[in-house]
């Protein structure tokens, strides 16, 4: 099997591979993929280092020609990667194809934005004096991604730092190189100049931890987990760097009595247990008013007896496996909590078999939940949700806000009144009316408050605010 080398000041370099195992089925071997050392991590620093001056002087037809020929080559070879990407992850393959897609969107829109660089020119208090505001490059962009989104989220992040100049080292997870190694070769193959973008797989206590070690990286982009997420910013602070972080989610969806049941339970669905439920966006918490609860309780059962669970690349099925054993334990083990600590299971939770070997588990809805479970305090990261009821909308909102996080949080109601009250008054990055929580354009921000973000917002003419720091120059008539 041909082993999947680091990318390295524009040199391809080996190491000791790791075998990238499908969760559908643990029999096949999506492919091997080499681990960088702590060493590969310094020379590609360096080689980011030394390729910046150029890079962030260089023409924006440059950079434009660079991610549009991106854009255009993930696009024509959408299935094929979306199929790695479902093989790899365990998501179906209509949404590997969907978020691969979505890449391509994204890395159009920022070969858009490199053509509308701009700034401002203002007058001075001062006679005879102008005042020029600017954007530049950051320097080197040390990116660090998670596993669920394995192709859109390493293109949020490496579209932008490359569109405004910047050079990149860039450490996907480890449990799912595959997309992020052919996104790479794809801006490898399109004209990168070498050193500017360095792709190094590892281990995130080598490969991260030299990122987080050397002053030579003056900015770290990081999507994954809290406890890790704090470690980053505890050493960018030590080097004085820019840092801006994305990490964990206990999404409210808020059911009201006056809701149209059937989008609510649709919505509600999706949040929850599409993508297995691996994604920071996704509801694991349903807060429902008592006018509607029991109706809404057996429609979401009845709706969960359809879903079928299977091989991310068969067709017809709804929900993927777990994307590995470590996850799958992490799921069962609250499924356990919930029910020690009082909660109802009332439909699925039970592990499954399928043809092949893999992480199957059914998706699993507790109800007689209450906000101080566990279930409900913490990120479970896998399709586990719990129903807790409530008497009115003021309720509602105050256990919707009740959480240390604040990404997403959605609302299905038929009334303009409490739909404008919660887009205004929810504590989340982002609002959600009558639609899932999860699920966001690419042109938009992306980000939350309190606990699950920090930072500027990604995505969109946003991400600038990240990826450049501002200069102001005055210059004398």
């Amino acid at each position: 099997m041909t082993l999947h080398q680091n990318l390295i000041a524009g040199e391809w370099v080996g190491g000791d591979g790791i075998a990238n195992v499908n969760p559908s089925n643990t029999n096949d071997v999506v492919g091997e993929y080499a681990r960088a050392s702590a060493e590969d991590a310094s020379a590609a620093i360096a080689a980011a280092k030394a390729a910046f001056p150029a890079w962030s002087r260089s023409g924006i037809l440059e950079r434009h020609a660079v991610l549009r020929k991106t854009a255009d080559e993930i696009l024509v070879r959408k299935d094929e990667l979306g199929r790695l990407l479902s093989r790899e992850e365990g998501k179906t393959l209509a949404e590997g194809i969907g978020e691969t897609i979505r890449a391509s969107q994204i890395f159009d829109f920022f070969a858009g934005e490199c053509l509308r660089l701009a700034g401002e020119t203002l007058p001075s208090v001062r006679p005879n004096i102008g005042v020029e505001i600017s954007r530049e490059a950051v320097g080197v962009v040390g990116i660090i991604t998670p596993w669920n989104f394995p192709i859109a989220i390493p293109a949020w992040k490496i579209a932008p730092a490359l569109a405004y100049g910047n050079t990149i080292v860039f450490k996907p997870a480890e449990l799912v190189p595959g997309c992020s190694w052919a996104i790479v070769d794809i801006l490898h193959r399109a004209g990168l100049p070498k050193g500017v973008l360095n792709l190094v797989m590892g281990k995130g206590s080598v490969v991260g931890q030299a990122m987080l070690d050397s002053p030579d990286v003056q900015a770290i982009t990081f999507t994954g987990s809290v406890g890790t997420g704090k470690r980053v910013a505890m050493a960018s602070v030590e080097h004085n760097r820019k840092f801006q972080l994305e990490m964990g989610g206990k999404n409210p969806f808020v059911v009201l009595d006056d809701a149209d049941l059937s989008v609510a339970v649709e919505a509600a669905v999706n949040s929850a247990f599409f993508s297995t439920g691996q994604r920071c966006t996704a509801s694991s918490r349903v807060i429902v008013t008592e006018g509607i609860h029991d109706k809404f309780v057996a429609a979401m059962g009845e709706r969960m007896k359809g879903l079928v669970v299977d091989d991310a690349l068969k067709a017809g099925t709804h929900i993927g496996p777990v994307v590995d054993q470590s996850q799958l334990n992490q799921d069962t083990d609250y499924i356990a909590i919930g029910k020690q600590e009082g909660a109802r299971l009332a439909f699925g939770g039970e592990l499954i078999s399928r043809d092949t070997p893999g992480f199957y588990l059914q998706p699993a809805l507790f109800t007689e939940a209450t906000n101080a479970m566990r279930i409900s305090r913490e990120e479970i990261f896998g399709p586990v949700a719990a129903v807790i009821r409530v008497k009115d909308y003021d309720e509602a909102l105050a256990v919707a806000n009740d959480t240390p996080f604040g990404l997403s949080s959605g609302i299905a109601t038929t009334s303009l009144k409490h739909a404008t009250h919660f887009k205004r008054n929810s504590e989340a990055g982002m609002v959600m009316v009558n639609l899932p929580t999860a699920g966001v354009d690419f042109h938009v921000p992306f980000g939350g408050r309190k606990g699950s973000s920090h930072g500027p917002r990604e995505q969109g003419k946003y991400a600038a605010e990240f990826y450049t720091t501002v200069k102001t120059a005055y210059t004398l008539a």
